[in-house]
């Protein structure tokens, strides 16, 4: 007999369960979150507006995970179910930075398929553990089981297998999460206690380099690493902070910005076009 299998076995004697249901348990679908468990580092795209296509564009572009903006936004939960479901099996797993961390909307979030729940503004240990009671089924927390495309997008045994796959992402964005930063990184079921880098300027009054913001950050540092917990940051971060592994990319504009300078700047944009021959609209030869 396999090793899975007596595993399996072993943890249905345990918890009074079938062997069917202890192997669904263990069921991971969040490839953030397998990525991350093997060690490696993760990058989210960030997107604010309701297109569809746009979405989708993002979803299939290479990234590991879409930072759905809904706290800088006037994205409706309305508008992130049909972007979510109009691409439906793309690589990128739908994270949602959440308005705040209220009951309602981390269930709408989680009922709409959203497999990362980012929460901004932690100050204290509170706050991050409502998310993380409200983001949980029973026994773990008190998310209320109803209607939504969730299993829809991630499977039958959805109810079975959500508290395994839904990560929580904590965002310190001032001195007092700060000082608070090992007893946040503490609370069960967080995953990434994310610094951020604009807000901890704003509120502290400092910009990075100076010996008062590092001293933010690398108490953030030591109070996540300590309670075993992983480490996000924005993306310009990835090349100079090496125990980062969670990280927040550009957003459609600015992608869109950077996307066209290329072009612009390119002498031969389709290269695999005579010179002077326009691409046929709709082939998508241009990349």
């Amino acid at each position: 007999m396999k090793r899975a299998t007596l595993l399996a076995f072993a943890l249905s004697f345990a918890l009074g369960v079938s062997v069917s249901d202890a192997q669904a348990q263990s069921r991971i679908f969040n490839t953030v979150k397998a990525k991350l468990a093997a060690g490696e580092r993760v990058v989210g795209g960030t997107v604010s507006t309701p297109d569809p296509d746009i979405y989708c564009a993002m979803a299939n572009s290479g990234f590991d995970f879409m930072w759905i903006e809904m706290q800088h936004s006037p994205l409706t939960y309305t508008d992130v179910a049909r972007m979510i479901w109009a691409c439906r099996g793309a690589p990128a797993i739908p994270f949602i930075r959440v308005p705040n961390a209220t009951e309602g909307d981390i269930q709408k979030a989680t009922d709409i398929g959203a497999l990362g729940i980012i929460v901004p503004m932690v100050d204290d240990a509170d706050k991050i553990r409502n998310a993380v009671t409200f983001a949980k089924f029973p026994p773990m927390g008190k998310r209320s089981q109803g209607g939504g495309q969730y299993r829809a997008l991630w499977g039958n045994d959805y109810r079975r297998t959500a508290n395994d796959n839904i990560m929580i992402i904590a965002m310190i964005e001032s001195p007092a999460g700060v000082a608070n930063a090992a007893e946040i990184a503490g609370v069960p079921g967080v995953d990434v206690v994310f610094a951020a880098s604009s807000d901890l300027g704003s509120f502290s009054g400092k910009r990075q380099g100076d010996p008062e913001y590092e001293a933010l950050v690398t108490a953030i540092e030591a109070g996540t690493l300590g309670a075993d917990r992983l480490l996000g940051g924005p993306l310009a971060w990835m090349s100079t902070r090496a125990p980062y592994r969670f990280f927040q990319g550009p957003g459609t504009t600015s992608l869109i910005r950077r996307g066209a300078s290329v072009v612009l700047e390119a002498a031969t944009p389709c290269r695999e076009l005579p010179a002077g021959v326009a691409p046929i609209e709709g082939e998508e030869r241009c990349r």
